[in-house]
């Protein structure tokens, strides 16, 4: 990797661990917008220099309305990362994406009616805001996690739609198919902010997504929960930090 090249991971997906790094140390940072979610993990993984933050906090304790965006996006502008990968659970709204898939984001469909500490003032379900991925973001780490994920035999995509809502549940099978209108292939609760303020801050962003679930949606008034989607997610946890491990490893 070009020694100028600094990545902010948020989500961690498990890299939060000192026995991961070569060196590294904490911080809490106080910024304009407020407290981020969790400590700055920030230090180095096979030599390569890393900030995690955890969006949800440590142990994925903050819900998903109450995570400060602003202030996550901010700290790791302020901390000088130049690419910032952001890691997230999804469900799919489509057959095309499975449980346990692997997916490089090209762009967010953002349905929110109001999220705490950004700009979202107001909402128009006739226009929900599409944002394409910041660029242009590094080839050669997309190039590594694409490489990475076929050497862990998961199947990947790299490119995926996702629609993201707020909280407190995700949708119903009939609110899925308004969805699909749009254009969506997941959903989501998160990243789509992270994606808007990364772009107003001229950072180089990518998000990658790792598939919890598909038949929840295939059932009349069945509520797909925070609860539910994080489950699914620590279950597979597992693979997305080893392709996060093997990307940062290679020579890029």
């Amino acid at each position: 990797m070009n020694k100028s090249i600094k990545i902010g991971i948020i989500g961690g997906s498990g890299l939060g661990n000192l026995s991961l790094f070569e060196k590294s140390e904490e911080k809490m940072p106080q910024t304009p917008f407020g407290e981020i979610s969790s400590p700055l993990l920030c230090g180095k993984i096979f030599d390569k220099d890393i900030v995690i933050l955890g969006r949800h906090g440590k142990e994925h304790t903050i819900p998903p309305s109450q995570v400060n965006y602003r202030a996550n996006v901010w700290a790791l502008k302020n901390e000088g990362c130049t690419h910032i990968l952001a890691t997230t659970a999804c469900g799919s709204l489509t057959e095309e994406f499975s449980m346990g898939n692997f997916i490089i984001l090209d762009q967010f469909i953002d349905f929110t009616k109001f999220r705490k500490n950004t700009f979202f003032e107001k909402f128009d379900p006739h226009s929900p805001i599409h944002t394409s991925m910041a660029e242009p973001f590094d080839k050669n780490l997309r190039k590594a996690l694409i490489e990475a994920a076929a050497e862990t035999n998961v199947k990947y995509h790299e490119k995926g739609t996702m629609i993201s809502i707020e909280g407190p549940r995700f949708s119903t099978r009939a609110e899925s198919r308004m969805f699909k209108l749009f254009g969506a292939h997941l959903i989501n609760m998160t990243v789509a902010t992270e994606c808007i303020l990364s772009n107003e801050l001229a950072i180089p962003y990518a998000a990658i997504a790792l598939v919890t679930d598909y038949d929840s949606w295939k059932d009349d008034g069945h509520e797909v929960t925070w609860e539910t989607v994080l489950e699914n997610f620590n279950k597979n946890m597992p693979v997305l930090k080893e392709i996060l491990l093997k990307a940062i490893s290679k020579n890029i």
